[in-house]
């Protein structure tokens, strides 16, 4: 069950507590243009002149972004300002904790709002089958309002490419970030115990055993019994070589997911901490940022937070490591980009896209990526901005799980019209074998059976 907001605040690092003050508030003032880099200026001219776009064609006009409070959100907020003065077009924003956001959008959404005009979303097979998204090749290919030598999408990462594309070749979203299941290592707490950086599942399981000692857990993965708990140990089912989803069926109660479950819940039941069943992901990163666990298994882009001296306690013995696999496998951690979509009822669709182009573009994604923020371009990870800021070891360890992981698995699930209740009963599934309250194959038995009567209706 998810948590309330009052509850989430009191577990979040103080680092998402003081960003949510400066962007929770619907309609919020984007911050004073005097606190921007003076090179943005110098880019936003760069933009006008390499684009054959209009960029001026919807001056006047006022667009609602909305979205959960995380990296994207923080990077591309101080950026507005100068979206505005380029375009002429306003930008209000509305961003909230990532729970309250994924629970309230569906019902704002399904109610027939034209607001918000661009938003953050996951449930992409959901928004389609409803009509929420509006469908964007004609956009692209709309030479009023693309310039496809100037956006270039061949610097998008593989992934990114492939991760919008729907099953008719229709496009409903755009990527904005890039992120896949990444192992953070406390290397002093390794040290102690003389143990090495573990590579297969099974040396992670006899390090976490070994490093966990007094008030430190040999590591922390999330357990929660809800469906945004899920991408760590979808992981671990697809590097066992299981699936989420085949064949429009729920395939979680396969051997081998069951065995990466059995798994999962062994690390967490002999070496995680206290109370992990009720684990999200501001848990895992607390924990880590505090030096509370000598491993931790979660996104990415938690590595822009973990290497700054101001927040973390460990960042100058944390490291960055690829993706656990099972011996005589390669790994295959789960990714995702988060993806931002123009709502079909907005009244200002062109300026949306507009809004979208600009905000994914090399100029505007290099600006984002030396603010760390993990961007779907290749010229901006490969930048000296963004490894300064990210941490060259993360970038290289989170670009590697990106290559390893399998697209189409992520897609088969992220993407099913009832990703949700699937999502929600894998974990309450891994919920109860973290928990000891079942056996892996009846807890994915019983969870496969829920999941598909959702599929059946």
């Amino acid at each position: 069950m998810a948590q309330g907001e009052n509850s989430l605040n009191r577990q979040m690092p103080a680092s998402r507590r003081s960003f949510i003050k400066g962007l929770g508030a619907a309609g919020a003032v984007l911050p004073a243009l005097g606190v921007l880099p003076r090179w943005s200026f110098a880019q936003d001219a760069a933009i006008r002149a390499n684009a054959a776009i209009d960029w001026k064609q919807f001056a006047g006009q006022t667009i609602a972004l909305s979205g959960a409070i995380h990296p994207w959100s923080n990077a591309i907020t101080p950026l507005l300002p100068e979206f505005t003065i380029l375009t002429g077009i306003n930008v209000t924003i509305d961003f909230q904790l990532e729970t309250t956001y994924l629970g309230a959008l569906p019902i704002r959404l399904a109610r027939g709002s034209s607001t918000p005009d661009v938003f953050m979303f996951t449930t992409y097979g959901q928004g389609i089958s409803n009509g929420w998204l509006e469908p964007l090749n004609g956009y692209y290919s709309n030479r009023s309002l693309t310039d496809p030598a100037w956006y270039d999408e061949s610097d998008l990462l593989k992934t990114a490419r492939a991760f919008p594309l729907w099953s008719d070749g229709e496009r409903y979203a755009v990527p904005i970030t890039s992120e896949a299941m990444t192992l953070f290592i406390n290397r002093d707490a390794l040290a102690a115990k003389d143990q090495p950086i573990p590579q297969t599942f099974e040396e992670l399981l006899v390090t976490a055993k070994a490093v966990k000692a007094g008030g430190m857990s040999g590591i922390a993965m999330r357990a929660q019994a809800g469906g945004n708990s899920s991408p760590p140990a979808m992981g671990f089912v697809f590097s066992y070589g299981g699936a989420m989803v085949e064949h429009n069926r729920v395939v979680f109660a396969s051997p081998e997911a069951i065995a990466a479950v059995e798994m999962y819940g062994h690390l967490l039941s002999q070496a995680g901490p206290a109370g992990v069943g009720s684990y999200e992901w501001y848990n895992v990163l607390d924990d880590f940022l505090q030096g509370r666990t000598a491993m931790a298994i979660d996104s990415s882009n938690f590595a822009t937070d973990i290497s700054n001296p101001a927040k973390s306690r460990v960042a100058k013995q944390a490291g960055f490591a690829i993706f656990p696999h099972l011996a005589g496998r390669r790994p295959v951690p789960f990714m995702s980009h988060w993806q931002a979509c123009i709502n079909s009822k907005s009244r200002n669709k062109r300026a949306a896209f507009l809004f979208l182009l600009w905000a994914t573009s090399k100029a505007t994604s290099l600006q984002t990526a030396a603010a760390g923020l993990a961007t779907t371009r290749v010229s901006a990870w490969s930048s000296e901005g963004f490894k300064k800021a990210f941490g060259s070891q993360a970038a290289e360890a989170a670009l590697t799980n990106l290559q390893n992981a399998d697209v189409d698995r992520a897609k088969a699930i992220l993407f099913h019209p009832q990703s949700r209740p699937i999502l929600d009963a894998f974990m309450i599934g891994v919920n109860e074998v973290v928990n000891g309250a079942k056996s892996a194959k009846d807890a994915m038995t019983g969870a496969a059976e829920r999941a598909n009567a959702a599929i059946r209706g």
